[in-house]
């Protein structure tokens, strides 16, 4: 399950941002299959970590329903990782040499007697087929006969204070389908189960922010109350507006005009299009053309009040306003998923690489590292891939906790971020001065000490640590081609002396303290739906902002596809592209 990042609420070429530190490549090629003396292959990272033998609570009901994917390997998945990689590196002689969904489709999607097999072997176990699609097999059945199909048990695990359902040893396959399955994916049922009736739900309660406000850094400076960091600091921003941030990233005159960008998120906003054209007029961007905003949707929802949909509507306004405002001109597809689980995101995002609806893609979501299971990691791999032949990039927000220490107890990155074929976006604060100018970034860690009872003086001054840009060394993920030689190996061997991916791989603005003024129909105390506004942060604010960037360097480039974007980033490291973000809060040297 995952979350969407905006929550916390208190380009390359031509932007102002920076390659924050973000590592043969293990670039998310289909799980180790071992063979047994069954004739069976067994599918590696199918069996979750925390279905232990010490957790074990016995076999579960063989008449329990299980929901199941088989996701297809294709007929050259080594052939898929390499070409991917070949066309995203400015050094190939293969850079930029696209493919269109049917050719990557018939070159490395799976086989009509791949598709054959895979369907005869799961309906001879007495499991049924409920959907195909050039990405997987889609199953449903009892518990007897997934076991029988997948060549093991399921048991019932505790995890925590609950008890769910998963294999209790790895998934194999018949040795006839083994090269045609890439993983399966169902059946582990945590968190738990889908409800297929569900209605998106209205509007979330109003927000609003507490005032005093600035109307840019150091407008209005806060004299009555005790210096920080040795000076007067000034009140937050009420919310930079798109003309601040284009001005302070180095927009100039160019809008994004021919770029496609697609958003994705769960669910979808009932209010957006109102939203969004009244938050351009009254904020001075540019006014939304007949056509210029599409939505593709599921035909269903599932799951609105465990995934908390009206609190995704908040994110789906931020990221198309965000967008929007940094590039007026762009297309902007929004893809929504029928719910907040991976099953249902990663449909979103094959949409989106099935139908080419665009050329960059800004999602605001994820989880921690340690939620992720290798199946599920291996299905998003193989879609980021194919997005990459055919000159898609993904950007992916990097969370907004930090290291996860504080929050979960553990170091860890989030994912999908984590992937070695998207784009990391980390998180600063962003000081945009009088006259739109760009004064000052540094990264993004809000610490928040209490006024003294006398207000003579901050208690614990900087105070506890509430939130930040995420980012760190992965766990899981090898160190990709790309950031070798770049990212410190004391950031990269953290973990291990081979290396791992570190992230993010670049940031903007994120900071809640100077974000971004959104718009958007909430939920007053008396009951009544009215557009109102606030300021809004987190690095589902940077996300988008940097997919705007890419758009003006799309447009720049003569609207040649930039793809995926990181082997680019890292061979302009350390060159004048970049604004290098350093640790310096208030933007002053206290060196």
């Amino acid at each position: 399950m995952r979350s969407n990042r905006a929550t916390v609420r208190a380009g390359v070429s031509l932007a102002a941002t920076l390659p924050m530190v973000a590592g043969a490549l293990v670039l998310g090629t289909p799980a180790a299959h071992a063979a047994d003396h069954s004739g069976r292959t067994a599918l590696a990272g199918t069996k979750p970590a925390w279905a232990t033998a010490t957790a074990d609570k016995g076999a579960a009901s063989d008449n329990a329903r299980v929901d199941a994917r088989v996701y297809l390997a294709g007929q050259d998945p080594e052939g898929l990782t390499a070409y991917a990689r070949a066309v995203a590196d400015p050094s190939s002689p293969q850079y930029g040499r696209y493919l269109t969904p049917r050719q990557a489709q018939q070159r490395f999607g799976a086989t009509e007697a791949q598709v054959a097999a895979v369907k005869s072997w799961l309906t001879s176990a007495g499991l049924k087929v409920t959907s195909v699609t050039p990405h997987y097999v889609a199953v449903s059945g009892d518990v007897a006969a997934a076991e029988k199909a997948f060549g093991t048990q399921l048991h019932t695990f505790a995890k925590g204070s609950k008890v769910y359902r998963a294999p209790a040893r790895a998934v194999s396959v018949p040795e006839s389908v083994k090269d045609a399955v890439l993983t399966v994916t169902g059946l582990d049922n945590a968190p738990h189960k889908a409800s297929h009736k569900d209605q998106l739900p209205p509007p979330d309660a109003v927000f609003k922010n507490a005032g005093p406000f600035s109307t840019y850094h150091g407008s209005t400076i806060a004299t009555t109350l005790p210096k920080a960091y040795g000076q007067k600091i000034p009140y937050a921003v009420k919310g930079y507006t798109g003309k601040q941030l284009r001005a302070a990233y180095g927009a100039g005159t160019y809008t994004g005009k021919g770029v496609r960008i697609a958003i994705t998120d769960a669910y979808a906003s009932p209010t957006i299009a109102f939203d969004a054209a009244t938050y351009a007029k009254k904020n001075g961007d540019a006014a939304w053309k007949t056509g210029q905003l599409h939505q593709v949707l599921p035909n269903t929802y599932t799951r609105t009040e465990e995934c908390g949909a009206a609190g995704w509507y908040g994110e789906e306004t931020l990221d198309v306003e965000a967008v929007h405002a940094v590039a007026p001109d762009a297309d902007i597809i929004y893809v929504g998923a029928a719910s907040c689980y991976d099953d249902d995101l990663l449909d979103s995002l094959s949409k989106i690489v099935d139908n080419h609806l665009a050329d960059i893609v800004s999602n605001s979501w994820g989880d921690i590292e340690a939620n992720q299971t290798p199946d599920l990691a291996a299905a998003y791999d193989q879609v980021f891939q194919f997005g990459a032949v055919e000159g898609i990039g993904f950007y992916f927000s990097s969370g907004d906790d930090g290291d996860e220490v504080a929050n979960t107890g553990t170091k860890q990155v989030d994912t999908p971020a984590n992937s070695a074929w998207v784009t990391a976006v980390g998180g600063t604060s962003l000081a945009v001065g009088k006259g739109d100018t760009y004064l000052w970034e540094t990264g993004w860690g809000t610490e928040k000490a209490d006024l003294a009872a006398d207000g003579k003086s901050w208690e614990g001054f900087p105070g506890a640590y509430t939130s930040g840009a995420g980012g760190g060394t992965s766990r899981t993920v090898p160190e990709p081609y790309y950031q070798k030689g770049v990212v410190p190996d004391r950031l990269a061997k953290a973990h291990n002396a081979s290396g791992n991916r570190v992230v993010p791989d670049i940031a903007a603005i994120a900071d809640p303290n100077t974000g971004f003024l959104v718009g958007q129909t909430q939920t007053f105390p008396d009951g009544s739906p009215q557009y109102s506004e606030y300021r809004i942060g987190g690095t589902s604010l940077a996300a988008p902002v940097i997919a705007g960037i890419q758009a003006l360097a799309q447009e720049a480039r003569g609207g040649e596809a930039i793809g995926f974007a990181n082997p680019a980033i890292y061979a302009k490291y350390g060159s004048k592209v970049y604004h290098d973000v350093v640790d310096n809060p208030t933007g002053r040297n206290l060196a």
